[in-house]
């Protein structure tokens, strides 16, 4: 009996897929448009070689002029009370904008909070307003407003660390798990109620760790705002520039390379065991 054969047809193999996702006309319209202001940005303000080059000698002269720094001892007695008032203005600011960011950021949530959809639009529209004016212009107007001083300084911290922290604490809030909020809900709790109840023992860990987040940024904002009068040793440094007291900025310099490095150590540290 002939014996049947059987034939293999191999099929065509699948393509590989693509490396680069392809692109509409109108993406790749708008990526060749950002790419042309990306680089006429960089011709229009970006330094050449050649003004590096010329800037290298005078670089060069001002560290000359730095060196060594001033380590005279009344000198370092005023820039240690300067430390102290700028910890205080990072911490008293940041304290007071993380505990009025709690209410704000409930407001904002959408879903949760107690003002409605339109309410939370606008307390976000608010934080955002907060946000995008920039630290040296909230110290600039709050030292027109309180005179110069520490003050200013609080004041603008408390609006930078409500602008920052109420943005991710609303976030957080948004993203709670939304079982236990019903839970509460059907046994006829309020909105304060699931707030105190199923929200904040879910999201307290993410507070905690923005709010170390902003300390940390208040203590840098602190030491920038002394430069247009609002407290901290930033006003010392102004100071020492404005008078051609070159080693006394070193010092200033290096102490705050201190203070911010010391900071971040803190806080990583104490992120990690929140964790």
């Amino acid at each position: 009996m002939p014996t049947s054969r059987r034939c293999s047809v191999s099929k065509p193999a699948d393509p590989l897929p693509s490396r680069w996702p392809r692109l509409s006309p109108l993406a790749f319209a708008l990526t060749m448009a950002a790419l042309a202001l990306v680089i006429a940005s960089v011709g229009q303000v970006a330094p050449t070689p050649g003004q590096l080059v010329d800037g290298g000698p005078s670089l060069v002269r001002l560290v000359n002029r730095m060196s060594p720094p001033n380590l005279d001892p009344a000198f370092l007695t005023r820039i240690f009370w300067r430390i102290v008032e700028t910890f205080q203005i990072a911490i008293a600011g940041a304290a007071i904008g993380i505990a009025l960011s709690l209410p704000i950021a409930w407001f904002a949530a959408r879903g949760v909070g107690p003002l409605g959809n339109v309410g939370a639009f606008l307390s976000k529209a608010f934080i955002s307003f907060l946000r995008t004016v920039p630290d040296l212009v909230w110290a600039l107007l709050f030292v027109a407003t309180v005179g110069l001083g520490a003050v200013a300084g609080t004041m603008t911290i408390v609006v930078d660390t409500i602008g920052f922290c109420g943005r991710f604490f609303a976030e957080a809030i948004e993203d709670s798990e939304k079982e236990p909020q019903e839970a509460i809900s059907a046994i006829g709790g309020n909105r304060l109620s699931i707030l105190f109840g199923a929200i904040l023992p879910e999201v307290m860990p993410s507070f905690v760790n923005t709010s170390l987040f902003a300390l940390e940024k208040a203590v840098r904002s602190s030491v920038v705002l002394g430069l247009v009068g609002a407290g901290g040793i930033g006003q010392e440094l102004k100071a020492a520039f404005d008078l051609f007291q070159y080693r006394n900025a070193s010092t200033i310099i290096l102490v705050i390379f201190l203070i911010v490095l010391g900071m971040e150590w803190a806080t990583d540290r104490l992120r990690r065991k929140v964790q």
